[in-house]
């Protein structure tokens, strides 16, 4: 049985160790700051939820928005955050606005939702 629980320990032990050599792959945020975050001409700030606020839900929402060469949001996806919290995230972010640009571009939105607000 020690022999078993020994070579699991081990086995874990060389799969965390590999991982931690392995490259790290380029996230949406780190394209986003490579190619240099568009400024945000119009923010509207998201509501904090009732029902999040009432369960003490805190925490980030990350939006990966398209944002058209003239500035317009005209798709979103969810990076991560509460399901309580998205919501409002997207229905805040799809009314920003960006200045103009040459071309279409993706960048990455968070949101902090706490107990301040």
């Amino acid at each position: 049985m020690k022999r078993i629980v020994i070579l699991a320990s081990m086995g874990l032990a060389l799969l965390l160790g590999g991982l931690a050599a392995a490259p790290r792959k380029a996230s949406a945020q780190d394209a986003a700051a490579e190619t240099g975050k568009r400024k945000v001409r119009t923010k509207v700030a998201p509501e904090y939820p009732a029902l999040a606020k009432q369960m003490n839900v805190t925490g980030k929402v990350k939006i990966e928005v398209s944002v058209t060469a003239d500035g317009h949001v005209t798709n979103t996806k969810v990076v991560g955050g509460s399901p309580l919290l998205v919501t409002a995230a997207l229905n805040a972010v799809k009314q920003w606005r960006f200045e103009p640009a040459a071309k279409e571009s993706t960048e990455v939105v968070e949101f902090t939702f706490g107990s301040q607000e």
